[in-house]
């Protein structure tokens, strides 16, 4: 009898078994894949993930961003820079292993290559009330006091918890071996593109001799999202060099009223559909959320009856709304006014040093997205005018949508120019 069983073994699921192994409890960590093994992300790390790091972690960074360039879709680029670090590169398979290794060193165990078929709260593989069984595809059943799903996006914990989805994208990646005259271009540099269908955008961010390019947009556009893809490959001047991988991932956003437990069963991470739904970030969110999903299962596993199961679950989903759910619902709000008004943004954080001091701010994890407009006067007064100027529904992702020229067109037109920041 497991006192907490972990579905996965990402960020989420890692920073799961640490905080319930380090509570000094009986922790198992199942993977279905072999460690290492790569995922789909881009890499940023962000300072809210650097800060929901486990103590003494070293982040296995590839690289250190000071500057970004800002495009609409290859044109009015411009480059931002700051003295100081913005955010950190790194590639998931180290990553995530050395994650993994954290959380065994606090004494949770690893069972890899396990497929989880799914998990019983009653019936005949249920010995008591207390228990949850979860069932593996070659008929073992694993017993525990509390469960965490923490098994990506197409998460069965997910389904059985009865997650609800609103917002799902689809991502396109390659990994890009360069030569060093290619790599020394990029170092220490990002790019972020603004793409040409509502909500979508392109990144570049190097890793010493390989480049991660990719494109993200509203599932359903998947033709035109590829062709974004190539085009964008293309301007780059990247078209010429093969590419060690090339993947596709489906990111998923919960809806408002999205359960995050059901029993004795919480979930955390892409399995919850939490992340940020504007720039789709989720490592911040997987390490976040997981740590209270560990914490809460813990109190979840002493809990001797139904009664008190469900107060620590909802304490957690209370935990998760007040400060993520915070955070997504600010997310929400600036998708929306993305997809309708790409070139505002654009023009705000290329031309006005306030909003490039935001979102060095943000990405240094000084502060968030909902911790600006909350303590902003001026931040929230604009996002509230925005909001009032738009339609009380939500942009059809998928039609077409004619822009304000006037609002399309960048403060600054001029094609590459950088500027310190003096923050």
């Amino acid at each position: 009898m497991w006192d907490v069983v972990v579905v996965g073994a990402g960020p989420a699921g890692a920073s799961a078994a640490y905080a319930a192994a380090v509570a000094g409890r009986r922790v198992l960590l199942l993977e279905k894949a072999e460690l290492p093994r790569y995922k789909t992300c881009g890499g940023g790390i962000i300072g809210p993930s650097r800060d929901a790091l486990p103590p003494g972690f070293e982040l296995p960074l590839q690289d250190r961003v000071h500057a970004v360039t800002f495009s609409m879709n290859g044109k009015f680029a411009r480059t931002r820079r700051s003295r100081r670090m913005l955010f950190g590169l790194i590639n998931r398979p180290e990553f995530d292993a050395g994650l993994v290794e954290q959380a065994q060193k606090a004494g949770a165990e690893l069972r890899t290559g396990v497929t989880v078929s799914r998990v019983e709260q009653h019936g005949t593989a249920v010995p008591d009330r207390r228990t949850v069984a979860v069932v593996l595809a070659d008929g073992e059943t694993v017993l525990a006091r509390a469960v965490v799903g923490a098994d990506g996006s197409a998460s069965r914990i997910g389904a059985h918890v009865g997650v609800k989805l609103d917002q799902v994208d689809l991502g396109l990646e390659a990994e890009i071996p360069v030569p060093p005259s290619v790599a020394e271009d990029w170092a220490g540099r990002v790019l972020i593109d603004w793409g040409p269908m509502p909500g979508s955008y392109g990144w570049v961010f190097p890793k010493g001799d390989t480049l991660t390019v990719g494109v993200i947009s509203a599932r359903g556009e998947g033709t035109a999202t590829k062709r974004y893809m190539e085009d964008f490959i293309a301007r780059l001047g990247l078209a010429g060099f093969e590419p060690a991988i090339s993947s596709g991932h489906l990111t998923r956003c919960r809806s408002d009223d999205s359960p995050l437990s059901r029993g004795r069963v919480l979930v955390c991470g892409d399995a919850a559909g939490l992340l940020e739904p504007w720039t789709r970030e989720g490592i911040s969110f997987a390490l976040r959320s997981g740590r209270l999903a560990g914490e809460w299962a813990v109190r979840i596993a002493e809990s001797h009856d139904a009664v008190d199961a469900r107060r620590q679950a909802l304490n957690y989903a209370f935990a998760i709304k007040a400060g993520l759910g915070v955070e997504m619902a600010v997310g929400r709000r600036m998708l929306a006014l993305f997809e309708r008004r790409p070139g505002l943004l654009h023009a705000a954080v290329t031309g006005l040093r306030p909003v490039w001091r935001a979102f060095a701010d943000i990405t240094r994890g000084t502060t968030t997205l909902a911790g600006l407009v909350r303590t902003h006067g001026l931040a929230r007064r604009a996002l509230d005018l925005l909001d009032r100027q738009m339609p009380e529904a939500r942009t059809d992702r998928h039609g077409d949508e004619r822009t304000d020229e006037r609002a399309e067109r960048p403060a600054d037109q001029r094609a590459e120019r950088s500027a310190p920041d003096q923050a």
